[in-house]
């Protein structure tokens, strides 16, 4: 399936589709609304506390990261689906690789906010 679009209407019908994913995860996921809204709370947070500017992009990029994770995961999630709902030993392996990246991104975000926040609590 070639497609011939370029320039500024490829990047008007990429930003399309992008939103039309982000839709679809609020719509369909209810991991991600939960990480979304936690996220969000969690950028107001990093905006609100008195940290420089590197402290602060470090721990909104961590957050974020875990958005991004998830959203691959619920693609993932949706590939096997749509292949068949018969157990197959490959198809639960790939759904756990993806819940575990998601764990991964979880505990990388609070070791990033620990680290360099820690200072501040004690």
């Amino acid at each position: 399936m070639a497609n011939n679009v370029t320039g500024l209407i490829r990047i008007i019908k990429a930003f399309g589709y992008s939103w039309k994913g982000l839709r679809a995860a609020w719509q369909h996921e209810a991991a991600f609304r939960q990480e979304a809204i936690l996220a969000l709370l969690a950028v107001v947070i990093a905006c609100w506390l008195d940290v420089d500017a590197i402290t602060r992009v470090l721990l909104i990029g961590s957050v974020s990261l875990i958005i991004i994770v998830e959203i691959l995961n619920s693609a993932i999630e949706a590939v096997v689906d749509r292949i068949g709902s018969e157990f197959h030993p490959l198809a639960g392996r790939a759904k756990d690789m993806g819940s575990a990246a998601v764990l991964l991104s979880i505990i990388l975000a609070l070791f990033v906010w620990v680290t360099l926040l820690w200072p501040y609590l004690r």
